[in-house]
């Protein structure tokens, strides 16, 4: 009975009606399958085109394809974001994908920018570095007027006011790599001492927690107003092993000292002449010209690049007598061997001779600028240098340059002016002579500062204007620098690096007096600018 059951069905599967029918049925549900598949795949285009993806898509997304290098057939409109910038949500700003012009019919991606009228939140980690920090805009730039552009040379920059940038430097691959280096440290970055303007990157509240603890850690390496060179020089002098000593005839309080590496302790005779040829020679001052470290951070921060490094150290070496390792710290110069001394044992301070008169001659004739450097009367140095060197001079109250018979100003009867009764010649200005007048054989251009110990307790109401006699322009960076308000942090920043010089001098309390010295002959300085209608065009 069963075997006739299966012959039965397996004759009525096999007939021609029902294979139809199971052949219609099979397309039927092959048709309902790719009609299913298409639906999905349009409704999810929609869904690409019209919501952003996550932001772990995002990561996803930007990890993938850098922001420089993009695949086959996608493009990047808009500017450049770092990655803490792009929205994570909203259309005011999202990585978009959107179909392009071509025939290909591929994506683009689009990144869309913020609404002016939105915040751009920082990442957590990003805020928690300086908390306490604040840009200060408003305090780095002189109210009423714009931040000035720089024209010129790439060797010579110089500011013009109102003009537009004509030549900029591009940055080389070390100087990328520095730039890089200094952003990992959360540190702000400007150009080198030759460069662009810093004064505002760098423009930071001393009075915060985070800016005070900073200070611990700041490197010279860092600073933009220090070159490598300076940095090395000042590793040199902060840490050199003395090696060989000679004193300097007719400077009793000086004396010179050749520096090498920790593992050099060669002192056979004729090496302290070869180290001080190949500059690794220094001057041991005084305690108390401490502030001779103090000038060398000053001039490089006003951009003014012509002191010699200085740092403040205590010595503890068996070649040096011992007033030298008592304990005190004193202040140690590089020794430039190729600066131009006169053969005249009494004028070995000088690279040329020169009066008072004779200085203010020069300057009417503007050397360089007006007249050659080797016409008559001028003495090979660029006019602008006395500027630089006044500017200096006077906001440091250094007169044993300029004006070392105190013609200027009422001197202490202490002082050597008046001891030597150099002050009497003042009636007679053919015997007043220059001093530390000095340019290196290399560059006899340009002028070197050195004894820039000045005056840091000077009275305001006696300054030496006579400095700044004859100069009808100073140098517009060191102006822009002195009006912006922050040359109290860029002296702490910068005074910081020196950390026998902090120490010694209490710190930020100690030093904040000196500082607030130098900004009020700042003020004085500025006002007199604008009396005599000097550098007329910094003040429209």
């Amino acid at each position: 009975m069963d075997s006739e059951l299966r012959r039965e069905s397996n004759r009525c599967t096999r007939s021609p009606r029902v294979m139809g029918l199971r052949a219609r049925l099979k397309l039927r549900v092959k048709w309902r399958y790719i009609v299913a598949s298409l639906s999905l795949l349009v409704l999810s285009a929609v869904m690409i085109n019209t919501h952003s993806p996550s932001p772990s898509q995002q990561k996803r997304l930007l990890s993938r394809w850098p922001l420089h290098n993009y695949p086959t057939g996608l493009k990047r409109m808009g500017p450049k974001l770092p990655l803490h910038q792009l929205p994570s949500n909203g259309h005011s700003g999202i990585w978009k994908l959107s179909k392009s012009n071509g025939s290909d019919s591929k994506y683009a991606i689009q990144l869309l920018l913020p609404r002016p009228d939105q915040t751009i939140p920082k990442p957590a980690s990003m805020q928690s570095l300086h908390p306490d920090i604040k840009p200060c805009r408003h305090k780095c730039t002189p109210d009423g007027s714009k931040p000035e552009k720089l024209v010129g040379k790439s060797g010579e920059l110089k500011w013009g006011p109102g003009k537009t940038k004509t030549h900029e430097r591009q940055a080389k691959p070390a100087e990328k790599k520095r730039h890089h280096f200094l952003v990992e440290n959360n540190s702000i970055s400007g150009a080198g001492a030759e460069g662009k303007d810093y004064v505002a990157g760098w423009c930071e509240t001393s009075h915060s927690k985070a800016f005070t603890e900073s200070l611990n850690w700041t490197k010279a390496e860092s600073l933009p107003w220090l070159s490598r060179d300076d940095a090395e020089k000042m590793h040199l002098l902060a840490k050199g092993t003395v090696l060989s000593k000679a004193r300097i005839p007719g400077h009793g309080q000086v004396l010179q000292v050749g520096l090498g590496g920790h593992n050099d302790t060669s002192s056979r005779v004729g090496d302290h002449s070869r180290l001080c040829r190949t500059g690794n020679c220094a001057l041991i001052k005084r305690p108390s010209d401490w502030f001779e470290v103090f000038a060398f951070h000053l001039d490089r921060i006003l951009g003014l690049n012509r002191s010699l490094p200085a740092v403040l150290r205590i010595f503890h070496s068996n070649h040096l007598p011992y007033k030298y390792t008592n304990g005190s710290p004193r202040p140690v110069v590089w020794w430039d061997p190729d600066i131009q001394h006169l053969d005249d044992d009494d004028n070995d301070q000088n690279s040329f001779s020169l009066t008072w008169p004779q200085y203010q001659a020069l300057l009417k004739s503007k050397c360089g600028m007006k007249v050659p450097l080797n016409s008559s009367g001028c003495v090979g140095v660029h006019n602008s240098e006395w500027a630089r060197l006044a500017l200096f001079d006077f906001l440091l109250q250094v007169n044993d340059r300029l004006d070392r018979y105190c013609c200027g100003f009422r001197p202490d009867p202490a002082d050597m002016c008046v001891e030597n009764l150099l002050n009497v010649k003042c009636a007679n200005p053919k015997d007043l002579m220059l001093v530390h007048i000095l340019v290196r054989g290399s560059n006899p251009s340009r002028l070197v500062f050195i004894d820039n110990a000045g005056r840091p307790h000077h009275q305001h109401d006696n300054l030496n204007f006579r400095l700044v006699e004859g100069i009808d322009e100073f140098p517009e960076r060191a102006i822009r620098v002195l009006q912006s308000g922050c040359l109290e942090q860029l002296l702490l920043r910068s005074l910081s690096v020196d950390k026998e010089l902090w120490e010694s001098r209490g710190g930020v309390p100690g030093l904040r007096a000196t500082i607030h010295t130098i900004q009020q002959r700042a003020r004085a300085l500025l006002q007199h600018l604008q009396e005599k209608k000097l550098n007329t065009n910094m003040w429209n």
